[in-house]
């Protein structure tokens, strides 16, 4: 059992507490656990970051980390996938990727799970682009849509199916359409 303490929490007391599942973020001052993946959730973030990895290992120009924490700003937030261009990708004394990610993704992709709020989530995105992140996007499930915030524009909503979506350039050419990531919810 996690003990809240009684004061107010601060960032660094926060990252103290262990870890909880599904991830906790921290936002504003507030604790929030984020829902337990469901299985459309899982399997679009399956696909695509399997899709974005494949598309990143031949260039070698980024790569995509699903349910990572990013620690910048005053929050600590878990995209359900963070992408870094290689170069951004803080390493330990040995060389390795390290465990401690203290700064926004280049791309922060969330997919809307039941019950989660479209709010919250949206403001996560908005965090991002604010600290640096090229491109921000909420996909929703339910929806068949993708609201896509490119930084320093205005979003962008995708719901027609045959349209070609705007993706940060990461060094990798990436051909993604919504019916390309909806159409890897049939089996």
């Amino acid at each position: 059992m996690v003990r809240i303490p009684d004061r107010p929490l601060t960032l660094d007391d926060f990252l103290q507490l262990p870890e909880t599942e599904p991830a906790s973020e921290f936002v504003d001052g507030q604790v929030i656990q984020k829902p337990m993946p469901q299985g459309k959730h899982s399997r679009l973030q399956a696909r695509l970051v399997h899709y974005l990895t494949t598309a990143f290992e031949a260039t070698g120009g980024a790569d995509a980390f699903p349910e990572l924490r990013c620690t910048f700003g005053g929050r600590s937030i878990v995209p359900d996938i963070a992408v870094f261009v290689r170069e951004r990708i803080p390493l330990d004394a040995r060389g390795e990727v390290a465990n401690g990610f203290v700064l926004a993704p280049d791309w922060a992709i969330e997919i809307l799970s039941p019950d989660q709020s479209q709010t919250r989530v949206t403001g996560n995105l908005l965090h991002c682009l604010a600290h640096g992140t090229r491109s921000g996007w909420l996909i929703d499930p339910d929806e068949r849509s993708l609201l896509i915030f490119p930084a320093g524009k205005q979003p962008l909503l995708f719901g027609d199916e045959t349209q070609e979506l705007p993706v940060p350039e990461l060094g990798a050419p990436l051909a993604l359409t919504p019916a390309l990531i909806f159409g890897w919810l049939r089996r």
